[in-house]
């Protein structure tokens, strides 16, 4: 097979990947897979959960989880054959000529070394620069992927930093080897709009001096446009459609890539319609909400205090309305829904809900006040008892709260399950056992099992895929016409907050810059912060 290096630069040819399953049984991950790039394509892969994404693109690296294997084809970059490769030859390769930009900067990066150290170490690995050498090449990474103060972040560990900077250090690190393909696999799932449209950009610069070809993995199509010339959509292991992007945006073939795009929430589409009044009262009331996180006192020292998270900030939400809040990372947004929920206490100013002050943390307040206000949180994976079957844990509230046995609970639940369109068989299976999607739609169940009059949800679309978001959306939507609840949903996502909300509060850095019907803030806003976030869109 004669290659030409420039022009077939990436070539994946039949690709089958499968994993052995219980009971003898073969599960292909990836079918028939089949595309070629050249040297300095961008390659958008989108899809659902579960379709295939990553594994096709951490293929290109040599990498498969254990249990699997190739079950025939061949994955070729720039002339290697990848899988061919020995273990000295395959590491080489990774970091050197292919590198990683993975979707957790926080769980890639070692949490015990300094930010200095381990790009050194990559350095020692893949280039013969030492010493001064080295940390000199340290400092230039960091300069070029527009991170501030490059001296004292290589002194930081990375929890020190946020999570904007932990991204741009990854991408420091995906740079060390010069690499002639980058794999990028949703970098930019847990930042603003602000800060993604920041990292995308130096991406595509970074990615253009040195000629790299770019395979960007995403359940964001915004995203996707922004990035690539080129998409792959897979759906249960196949490539059913690639091409130009412009092409299959415009005129997608597959009747799966004309939903997936039918399914991108936009600005301009109409909000939620506004409920009748469930009541003559205000639902949920903030007056002068302050709050700060005082640092913690070095021995012997004074203890100091840091600027306010939280300013002032005063608003209301009518009962079976839903308050969509965004904003930049450290604008305070979880600040505000920990504050509510009573996650955190030590506010000054009021907050009420139906009537009601809450104050302190919720450990303090009345049981029935407590049942009343219920969180739906990110990530679900990690906020479900993993040592606990579904069941157990959608039981609990039930218990808890209404003192009911578990055969009366769990027939209350299979009626819940079916608003949210699940099976009941997911009652007996373990949250890993799960897709992210229905791992989603547990917690958002596990919430309304205690039958609560105010939802918080804190990104909890975030990690999904478009499809799945939509279907997710739908469904809180539908279950809140129905129980008539109030919500506060937090998003960096505009065009999500613009499907859910009737009201949207726009903080940033702890004051609140804009406050209104959906309509009037995001169709046309007033003050400049917010103007710039949706440019951004």
């Amino acid at each position: 097979m004669t290659l030409n290096r420039k022009r077939d630069h990436i070539v994946i040819n039949q690709l089958d990947i499968s994993y052995r399953a219980g009971g003898g049984r073969e599960l292909h991950a990836v079918k028939g897979a089949s595309l070629t790039l050249a040297r300095g394509d961008t390659l958008g892969i989108v899809g659902e959960s579960g379709s295939g994404k990553s594994t096709l693109a951490r293929a290109l690296l040599g990498y498969m989880r254990s249990g699997a294997r190739v079950a025939q084809g061949r994955v070729m970059v720039g002339g290697t054959d990848v899988f061919a490769l020995p273990p000295k030859g395959l590491r080489q390769f990774r970091g050197k000529r292919a590198a990683l930009v993975p979707q957790n900067p926080l769980s890639s990066l070692t949490p015990h070394m300094k930010i200095g150290h381990q790009l050194q170490e990559l350095i020692r690995q893949h280039t013969d620069l030492r010493g001064s050498e080295a940390q000199a090449r340290v400092i230039w990474l960091l300069k070029r992927t527009g991170l501030p103060d490059p001296d004292t972040i290589i002194g930081r560990y990375p929890h020190e930093i946020s999570g904007g900077q932990r991204q741009r250090v990854v991408i420091a690190a995906a740079l060390t080897g010069t690499p002639e393909l980058i794999i990028l696999d949703e970098p930019t799932t847990a930042l603003d709009k602000t800060v993604e449209a920041e990292v995308l950009q130096l991406v595509k610069e970074l990615q253009q001096e040195i000629d790299a070809t770019l395979i960007y993995v995403s359940h964001d199509l915004h995203v996707i446009k922004a990035m690539c010339a080129k998409v792959a959509v897979m759906r249960a292991g196949r490539i059913v459609e690639q091409g130009r992007l412009a092409r299959v945006f415009s005129a997608p073939q597959e009747p799966y890539t004309r939903q997936l795009i039918a399914s991108i929430p936009r600005i301009s589409d109409s909000g939620p319609e506004v409920p009748e009044a469930a009541s003559e009262q205000t639902g949920l009331i903030i007056r002068n909400l302050s709050f700060r996180y005082d640092s913690e006192p070095k021995l012997f020292a004074r203890k100091r205090t840091t600027a306010p998270t939280l300013n002032d900030i005063s608003f209301c939400v009518d009962r079976g309305q839903t308050l969509g809040v965004v904003g930049e990372s450290g604008s305070g947004k979880s600040t505000l829904a920990n504050l509510i929920s009573g996650a955190i206490g030590g506010h000054s100013g009021e907050i009420t809900f139906d009537g009601e002050r809450l104050v302190g943390k919720a450990i303090m307040r009345a049981p029935a006040l407590r049942r009343r206000i219920q969180v739906v949180f990110q990530d679900p994976l990690s906020s479900l008892n993993p040592s606990l079957p579904v069941r157990d844990i959608l039981i609990r509230p039930r218990e808890l709260y209404f003192g009911q046995t578990r055969r009366s609970a769990e027939q209350d639940l299979r009626a819940l399950l079916s608003e949210m369109d699940l099976a009941p068989e997911v009652l007996g299976r373990f949250p890993r056992q799960l897709s992210g999607g229905q791992q989603q739609r547990i917690a958002i169940c596990r919430a309304l099992a205690a039958e609560p009059e105010l939802l918080i949800c804190d990104e909890v679309t975030s990690a999904l895929d478009v499809t799945i978001q939509n279907k997710v959306l739908d469904m809180l939507l539908r279950v809140q016409r129905q129980r008539g609840l109030t919500c506060v949903f937090i998003s960096h996502d505009l065009s999500v907050i613009g499907k859910v909300s009737h009201k949207v509060a726009v903080l940033q850095r702890g004051e609140l810059k804009e406050f209104g019907p959906r309509n009037h803030v995001m169709l046309a806003p007033k003050h400049a912060y917010t103007s710039a976030l949706l440019k951004h869109v």
